[in-house]
């Protein structure tokens, strides 16, 4: 007898169709837009079995494209066999369900926001992150939930039994309060933890710690970068939003001073605004940064579009004010010619590849260099009974000289100006001596 066969375990792939509007007026042509909405639907699992365009002078109010495409699109949906269709636009609830209706509910109807929402609530690990997903997906659900009982409220209106008692309002109205109530837990929650992580902001401010945050575009290889500068062993995958959850880790300089680096979460065009507000305690990580590190896929050909969408992104979260450096990377993808393209047009910019560990030196260089700038040097005979002042000595400032006397450490250091007040009671005149 034959062996049985084993049977895979893994769900199916649902069958995705993807729909974009042509309206002439974005910086991003439909094709590269659809493109990535077919990325981040393959990020959350689905098989995109087709693509259906239209061009328009503007959205149609009742279904974003025109009722004919719409009934186009329900049939190819049915010859097609297709589980879900996912707007590259944001859908309103009535746009949504005068779509649901058109297309059959065999069907789901979506948008990029929903899909977004979806990979994010498959990637967030945290206990915030998760909170912080859960607060978008319902903010984003409320105004959706009165298409979802109007079985019920067309039941209602046939009469007969049952019929008097209004069963899809009142169930509409009992879900409503019990989505607001659990907005408003989610919101007292996090405002907790915002509360808790501005505290542990502000322990690191005072303590001079000289802050770095990488920002830009998802899958721009912000956490392989990570990876490479500290070690800090980040889950790496080549798909949008592979990581949510802002990481904190060390990094030590060449001259010893230690700084904090710190990942955070990616960004993309027509990023939702909900998710913007649900993670404004992680992104305040970027906002109470000292430096900005924007990381820049150099072998995308929509790298500058994509730094322009991470702008637009920062200055809605009002840290566009803050200094940064431009880091090009994956620049081992780029051939000879592209590459001194690119150097020559951006001078100011770090070229490397994380997957290579190629520039890595000029770009601690560069972050040592703004690490230092409003430094000042100064002279301090610091006591041995002063351990914590010591330790600051050795991991936030820039050690010139060090003599160990009877009395206590003497030392010239580069100071960070936001430590300097600590050593102004042991502050010495003299240079230190040249060891014999």
């Amino acid at each position: 007898m034959p062996k049985p066969q084993p049977q895979s375990t893994m769900p199916e792939a649902e069958r995705a169709i993807l729909v974009g509007i042509e309206l002439g007026r974005s910086e991003w042509p439909l094709c590269e837009s659809l493109a990535e909405l077919g990325r981040l639907a393959h990020t959350a699992g689905a098989e995109v079995v087709s693509t259906v365009t239209q061009q328009l002078s503007r959205p149609k109010s009742r279904t974003l494209i025109g009722r004919g495409k719409a009934e186009e699109l329900a049939r190819l949906a049915c010859s097609l066999e297709a589980d879900v269709v996912i707007f590259d636009d944001e859908l309103t609830p009535s746009q949504q369900g005068n779509l649901e209706r058109i297309i059959g509910r065999s069907t789901k109807v979506i948008d990029r926001t929903a899909l977004i929402l979806d990979i994010f609530g498959r990637h967030a690990k945290t206990h915030e992150g998760r909170l912080q997903v859960q607060l978008a997906q319902l903010q984003y659900l409320l105004p959706r939930l009165k298409g979802m009982w109007g079985h019920l409220v067309s039941e209602q209106a046939r009469g007969g039994i049952g019929g008097r008692f209004g069963q899809g309002e009142s169930q509409l109205e009992i879900d409503r309060r019990l989505v607001r109530d659990r907005i408003s837990s989610l919101k007292r929650e996090l405002t907790e933890l915002d509360k808790h992580r501005a505290v542990q902001s502000k322990a690191r401010w005072d303590s001079g710690i000289f802050r770095v945050a990488l920002v830009g575009y998802t899958n721009a290889g912000k956490s392989m970068l990570l990876n490479r500068l500290t070690g800090a062993g980040v889950y790496v995958k080549d798909e949008l939003f592979a990581t949510l959850d802002p990481t904190t880790r060390t990094l030590e300089l060449e001259a010893g001073r230690k700084i904090t680096i710190t990942d955070t979460v990616g960004f993309i065009q027509k990023l939702p605004t909900t998710l913007v507000e649900s993670f404004n305690s992680t992104l305040a990580e970027a906002r109470a940064a000292d430096l900005i590190l924007k990381v820049v896929d150099a072998s995308d050909p929509n790298r500058e579009k994509q730094l322009v969408a991470v702008d637009e992104v920062l200055d809605r979260i009002g840290a566009s004010g803050i200094p940064f450096v431009a880091v090009y990377n994956k620049c081992d993808l780029l051939d000879e010619a592209s590459y001194s393209a690119l150097a020559t047009s951006h001078p100011d910019a770090i070229l490397i590849s994380a997957l290579e560990g190629t520039g890595l030196q000029g770009l601690r260089y560069r972050i040592a260099q703004r690490a230092a700038q409003d430094d000042t040097t100064l002279t301090a005979l610091i006591p041995y009974r002063e351990g914590f002042l010591q330790r600051v000595v050795h991991e936030r400032c820039q050690i010139m000289h060090e003599q160990y006397l009877p009395e206590g450490l003497l030392v010239t250091a580069r100071v960070p100006v936001r430590v300097a007040a600590m050593f102004k009671p042991h502050l010495h005149e003299s240079e230190p001596a040249d060891p014999q």
